[in-house]
């Protein structure tokens, strides 16, 4: 049993007035002991950020990190992960503020990190589901997984999925200043990283409901990223730079 640890949930947010103040108060709900919340915003012009402060204010552990611009979730996520080290986090977690990813089941990837270095929210292994998609985005999502999962051979099945736990040793050990990933392909990136460094993951199922409030993120230049990174991050350990 890994007892009491520290969590911090990472949480980019760009625009995310309606869901933010809810989401904190969901993660807040689940009455785990030392559990942080860290709001990553990247100068959100909706006034995300002046919401999150108010949070913040009178709450030691709900923690803002102001970005100066938007820049893709990858250099969110990085500066995000590198606040929470300094945190003293001892878990540090990834997860979409729109709900998308559902709060309840953090502790249920807690308890899968007790065996695991990277508990990974999984859409594709049994038990696992998507609600609310297209086909379109539905294609683009497992179809990006399966692609980057033969080119990589890896074994992990939703290799582009966004709710993550990390043991904070992962992010030490893997060199997040060599990450150049922005979108959906930082999600690849950083799992393979993972798996090259030798650690060990498990896919946890989860159900990924699509967005109710607020705008979509996905754009063409993510899937494009996503489709060119996945070569060269295998050309890069064949060659043994990753």
């Amino acid at each position: 049993m890994i007892g009491v640890v520290r969590t911090v949930i990472c949480l980019p947010t760009y625009n995310e007035r309606e869901n933010l103040e809810p989401m904190i108060a969901a993660l807040r709900g689940l009455d785990l002991e030392d559990l942080h919340v860290l709001v990553i915003d990247d100068n959100s012009p909706d006034g995300t950020g002046a919401i999150a402060d108010r949070l913040a204010d009178g709450d030691d552990r709900v923690h803002v990190l102001h970005r100066e611009r938007k820049e893709g979730l990858g250099p969110a996520y990085l500066a995000g992960f590198r606040r929470a080290l300094e945190l003293d986090a001892d878990l540090v977690f990834e997860l979409d503020c729109d709900f998308s990813h559902d709060p309840s089941d953090v502790p249920r990837l807690i308890a899968a990190a007790e065996d695991a270095d990277l508990a990974l929210g999984s859409r594709y292994v049994p038990g696992g589901a998507v609600r609310n998609w297209g086909l379109i985005r539905r294609a683009i999502s497992a179809g990006g997984s399966l692609y980057a999962r033969l080119l990589l051979g890896v074994g992990v099945r939703d290799l582009t999925g966004g709710f993550k736990c990390y043991r904070r040793a992962v992010l030490e050990t893997i060199d997040v200043d060599a990450i150049s990933s922005r979108g959906y392909a930082f999600q690849i990136e950083t799992t393979y990283r993972a798996l090259r460094a030798g650690f060990r993951i498990v896919e946890v199922p989860i159900t990924f409901v699509d967005r109710e409030q607020g705008g979509s993120k996905m754009s063409k230049g993510i899937v494009l990223e996503g489709f060119w990174k996945v070569p060269v991050l295998r050309a890069k350990a064949l060659v043994g730079q990753l």
